[in-house]
């Protein structure tokens, strides 16, 4: 576990919108696809994150608003060969759900708390199994 990769867990092609994108839009968006955040994109570079707290905040004012005025835009970024501990702590420390995943500048993935929780409850799995097969 100590040894894993974001490029193991990450989830590959996250979804992503153009920053012309719509408050009541994007809200759509997350609720089809069941995320909680969607990647902003700008020429095909990634421009910024936009999270469902940023738009449910942003809905109760004007659901016409752009996607580009409420993201966040400085956007903490890993890459697919960042450790899995780092990723984590990077997540903990700055107080982030989610980290895109950059591969020479290219979005490749993102990396999520669900993500590492699910890495986390099929390592314990496979402890038990272990532990219970050496009785």
């Amino acid at each position: 576990m100590i040894n894993y990769l974001v490029l193991e867990w990450m989830t590959p092609h996250p979804i992503a919108v153009s920053g012309l994108c719509t408050v009541k839009e994007a809200r759509q968006l997350m609720t089809e696809q069941r995320v909680r955040r969607l990647l902003v994109m700008d020429r095909g570079h990634l421009a910024g994150i936009v999270t469902l707290g940023d738009v449910r905040a942003a809905e109760s004012q004007v659901h016409d608003l752009a996607v580009s005025r409420i993201m966040a835009r400085n956007v903490l970024t890993v890459s697919p060969k960042t450790s899995i501990r780092d990723a984590a702590n990077m997540m903990m420390l700055n107080k982030v759900g989610g980290l895109p995943v950059l591969d020479n500048g290219k979005v490749v993935g993102i990396i999520t708390e669900s993500d590492i929780f699910t890495m986390l409850v099929r390592e314990l799995d496979r402890f038990v199994i272990t532990q219970e097969a050496t009785r």
